[in-house]
């Protein structure tokens, strides 16, 4: 089916959200287990600074019920003070929970940023009369806010209500400063991270169809889609295929050309791959370190297998680091991990 599909349900006792463009599973998000215990990303906390980890460039904070967590960077940190966190990505289990010092309130429309002042508009939103439109519901919205707060306005806000904007704008305002006042006490979890439905309202885009009803994933085949998930083929175009199997220490990735046999076979199989590894990884709920066991191409083809995985992840910042080759010709990379990996949350006696 063409068009944008959206549908929110429930796998394996967990809230999950589906995004379907033109019959093909572009993202899938699922709650971990224990979803209400465990910090998302996004979460915040009031820690109390722990002790720095010489040599590590961080320090070890503490939290609510004995956990911990680890803070990149240690300036400014006063052992035994609280201070206010946020989870940055998941961590991975018998680790700290990793947190950053400088916080963000996102929703759907807006952005607020304490401690970080200024008015920015999402680029992509280029029409003059419609940021004249934004800058004045924000400059509405912030009026007599702390000067220190900051505003970004998402490309949602675009052709958007000005009730809705304006809405949005005040709820992040008034969680920020309420979670801002409350720096004091013993260490607690003060907004937890969204969970899949939330975040699926948050970040994706408007779609043709929206469901939400106790069918969904059945109304639009989900679950056939999910299945192909579960299994480590991931077929590419020209009947190549890519073998992604995660493990503790990182996620591997083969390619295979399949019966294609001719000389330019290995670099077109590479170059289906890195097309399709953003959506390959976000969907899985894969990160991390990834080493990819490239098909055979000539090594004046490996500028053109990079240029098109930049051009692929350039939508992901600085969440993803291309590493470059390795001497024995594997490509590695490094992606922050955000989500937690389907394969560990959906046995396929689920589906």
């Amino acid at each position: 089916m063409k068009g944008k599909i959206i549908a929110l349900g429930q796998l394996a006792e967990q809230r999950a959200a589906a995004l379907i463009v033109d019959g093909k599973l572009e993202d899938f998000l699922i709650d971990a287990p224990d979803t209400d215990a465990t910090p998302r990303p996004g979460a915040i906390f009031r820690a109390k600074g722990g002790r720095s980890l010489k040599g590590m460039g961080g320090a070890l904070l503490d939290l609510p019920e004995g956990e911990k967590a680890y803070l990149r960077g240690n300036k400014g940190l006063k052992p035994g003070a609280p201070m206010l966190v946020q989870v940055s990505h998941i961590a991975e289990e018998g680790k700290a929970i990793p947190v950053v010092s400088r916080l963000i309130f996102k929703s759907k429309y807006a952005i607020i940023t304490p401690n970080a002042p200024g008015l920015n508009i999402s680029r992509s939103i280029r029409d003059d009369e419609e940021q004249l439109r934004l800058h004045d519901l924000a400059m509405e919205a912030m009026d007599g806010a702390d000067e220190e707060m900051g505003l970004i306005l998402r490309s949602a806000c675009k052709d958007c209500p000005d009730q809705d904007v304006l809405d949005d704008i005040n709820a992040m305002r008034q969680l920020c400063e309420a979670v801002m006042a409350d720096e004091q006490g013993a260490p607690e979890l003060l907004v937890q991270g969204p969970d899949a439905w939330e975040s699926a309202w948050r970040d994706w885009d408007k779609a043709d169809i929206f469901d939400d009803s106790a069918e969904a994933f059945e109304n639009h085949g989900v679950y056939e889609l999910i299945e192909g998930l579960l299994d480590i083929r991931v077929p590419l175009k020209a009947g190549a295929s890519a073998y992604v199997e995660p493990t503790r220490a990182l996620t591997a990735i083969d390619i295979n050309t399949g019966n294609d046999f001719s000389t330019a076979a290995g670099l077109r199989a590479n170059i289906a791959l890195a097309k399709d590894l953003p959506r390959i990884l976000r969907t899985r709920g894969l990160a991390g370190q990834i080493t990819i066991d490239l098909a055979p191409m000539a090594k004046k083809d490996r500028r053109g297998f990079e240029d098109s995985l930049k051009a692929a992840f350039k939508s992901e910042g600085n969440d993803t680091v291309l590493a470059g080759f390795t001497p024995l010709g594997h490509y590695e990379m490094r992606k922050k991990r955000e989500r937690a990996v389907i394969s560990e949350i959906i046995p396929k006696a689920a589906l």
